[in-house]
Order: structure tokens, then sequence, then C-alpha cells
């Protein structure tokens, strides 16, 4: 078992209040008269964020949050890597890694450690823990920062390394969205004999012959036509993320509005209102640990790295993944699901769950939905 150094995060007032001075004297613009949303992010909820920011916001108390658990960091294949490892109650919890996305963090899964690692406290099964490790992706947060872009595949490969040697698990599940969906899948792919199963809620990766069928069509040319408006952050990023990263890094608005147009685009949120969704509280914790970390500009480094890795296809010999899949469908998923008949040729599909409410920050939006989900799907693999 390799060296586990013992992680607290600890942020120096002085460095918050510079980037309040920073928040406070950010030059507002102007936004189209009938802007909204339709734009990008919506400068009246920006002004209103930025000043809850500045005279409410207590980013001691959030990350006190992140510090009641305990947090490690390990050297994996020269980089560190930074992890909730959160212990399962009784005699046999079963291990678990969850993996977030971009652009979110560790915060995402904050409301969900506890109930899967201690279900007996919330109601449940004490038979239905997990011990639970939530990673900081690489170059994301408190993980290290890379010399060049990491694509999700050897992400994998470093969390397996993780799960496997650093903690010393002979077998464990995966779980993610966004990204950690992708991570997720290869797990599955790439280590069949430690990786047990796999529960998702994005379908990321595709079939080396594409759709087939005209369901299958529908989807695919529904897909393209609906990602167009989603389409500039991803291309920007995965051609030329450094060039972006020269107004972001010098910038905790410009970081807040580039990260919340996602999190209000991507959400299932009411009357066109993030806040019937995430609080002030949730949305800035998220920002705060890109801004305090420095890493928007390598967390961004990801979607070069699956380019270089090979893009979205799978396998071009049109393997799947042959562990057992479980696929979680929430309604405003951005990145709308394929027929079923499409993921069954890229996974080996064993539970299909179609949820009434959520969207892309499922963890985040619809924690209770997710847990279940994931304890229905562990259950099913004894």
């Amino acid at each position: 078992m390799s060296i586990l150094k013992t992680f607290k995060i600890d942020v120096c007032q002085k460095d918050i209040n510079f980037i309040h001075k920073k928040v406070s004297e950010y030059p507002w613009h102007e936004m189209p008269s009938d802007g909204g949303w339709q734009f990008g992010t919506n400068i009246d909820f920006m002004k209103d964020l930025c000043k809850y920011w500045v005279e409410q916001f207590d980013w001691q108390r959030q990350a006190d949050k992140i510090n009641k658990f305990d947090n490690f960091i390990s050297e994996i294949d020269g980089i560190e890597v930074h992890f909730i490892y959160e212990r399962g109650s009784g005699s046999k919890p079963k291990p678990l890694i969850i993996s977030h996305g971009w652009p979110g963090s560790i915060i995402e899964f904050i409301e969900m450690i506890d109930p899967l690692a201690h279900p007996e406290r919330y109601g449940g099964n004490v038979e239905d823990a997990f011990d639970v490790i939530v990673p900081s992706l690489v170059g994301f947060g408190f993980s290290g920062k890379p010399h060049r872009p990491y694509g999700p595949r050897r992400m994998a490969s470093i969390f397996n390394k993780l799960m496997t040697e650093v903690l010393g698990y002979k077998s464990y599940i995966a779980q993610g969205g966004d990204w950690g969906g992708t991570i997720s899948t290869w797990l599955g792919y790439d280590y069949p004999r430690c990786c047990e199963g796999i529960h998702i809620n994005i379908m990321t990766v595709r079939h080396c012959e594409g759709p087939k069928g005209e369901e299958e069509e529908l989807w695919a040319s529904t897909f393209e036509k609906d990602q167009i408006p989603e389409n500039g952050y991803r291309i920007l990023q995965a051609t030329k993320p450094q060039t972006l990263s020269y107004g972001m890094m010098d910038s905790p608005v410009g970081i807040a509005a580039w990260i919340i147009e996602k999190f209000h685009s991507w959400s299932d949120n009411k009357s066109d209102d993030i806040e019937t969704v995430f609080s002030k509280d949730a949305l800035l914790t998220n920002i705060m640990i890109y801004i305090i970390t420095k890493t928007f500009n390598t967390a961004s480094w990801i979607y070069y790295g699956r380019e270089e890795e090979g893009g979205r296809v799978l396998s071009k010999e049109g393997k799947r993944v042959e562990v057992p899949t479980a696929c979680a469908l929430f309604p405003a998923e951005m990145s709308a699901w394929p027929p079923r008949s499409y993921v069954d040729r890229v996974y080996n599909v064993t539970q299909w769950t179609e949820m009434p409410s959520g969207g892309h920050f499922a963890a985040m939006e619809q924690p209770k939905f997710l847990i279940e989900d994931i304890r229905n799907f562990v259950r099913s693999l004894k």
C-alpha cells in the first residue's frame, strides 16, 4: 500500500480578501436588453451573486464541510491525487469510487458521502454501506497539475491504481457523471478484473459503427442540433484551452460566469431560475475550488486530452464494456441518451432507470434518486 498523506483545506484570509477585492472591483459592462440567459450568463444574476459573494458567503464554513471527512493525497504515476476517503459502516462496506467532471468538483458529492457510507444513520440498512472514495480529477481542485493534458482514459488508469495499489482493494464499483461517466466507462472497459461494475448518469462515448435504424438516426441528428448552442466552450477547450486561460486565471468573476452558465443551462431548473436547483453557497463553493487552487486552466485541458486519446469512440473494433452497467437517465441531461438499442451495443446494461426529474449535475440536483439507484445496482451484483 502506498503512503497516504493527510490533507486539509486551509486558505488564508489574505487570499480570500484578494478574491473579494477582485470581485468587488469588477468592471461591469453591457448586455443586450432582451438578454435573459440566451446570450450567456445573465448579468443581473451575476451582480446579485457577486454582492452575496463579498458580503455574505462564508468560505470557511463550506471548507469545513469537506474537512469533516478524511482527505488524503497520494502520488500515483508521478502526480499527486487528492481524494476524500470515508470508510463505511458495518463489517463489509463495498468500495465505491465516484468521479466528478467539468465544471464540477468534489463538492458535487458532499451531501451523498455520508448517506452512502452510513445508510443506517438515514433509516437505511447497514448492509448497503460503501467505502466512499471521491477523488479530485488530475488537474482539478486539490489534485496535482499535469505538465500537459491528461485525457479520461489516462485518469482511469490512475484511479484504478488508487483503488487497487494505494487503497488495496481487489475489486470496486465506479460511478460518475460528465467526465466521471467517461472515466467510469474506461475503468469498466480497461480493468474488468478489478472494476466489478459501473454506474453512469451520462453517456459520452460512441460506437464505432454509429447509429442504426430510424430511431437511432433521429436521436443522432437531434443530438447534434441540440449541441450547437453548447459547443462553443467544448471546441475551445478541446483545441485552444491555453488562450482562454489568460483571461480566466486573472478574473474570479470570469471563472464564475463561465461555470455558472453551464450550471444554468444543463440543470433541471424551473422558470429559468438557477436558484430553484442550486443555492448561491453551492455555486460559489464549486467556483472557489477552481479559484483558490488556480486550476481553471489545467481542468479545461481534459477536453484536449480526450481528443489526443482518440475522441468519443470507445473501440475501433466495436467492443463494448462487458462489466455490468447501470444507466441512470435524468430528463434534463443536456447530453441526451441514445435509444436503449444503441446503448446496449456499447455497454452490458443490467439496470436502466428513467428518473422523474433532474439534469446534468444529478448528484447535486437529485442526490436521493442517485443514491437509491446506486444501491439497487450494487445489490443486483450479488
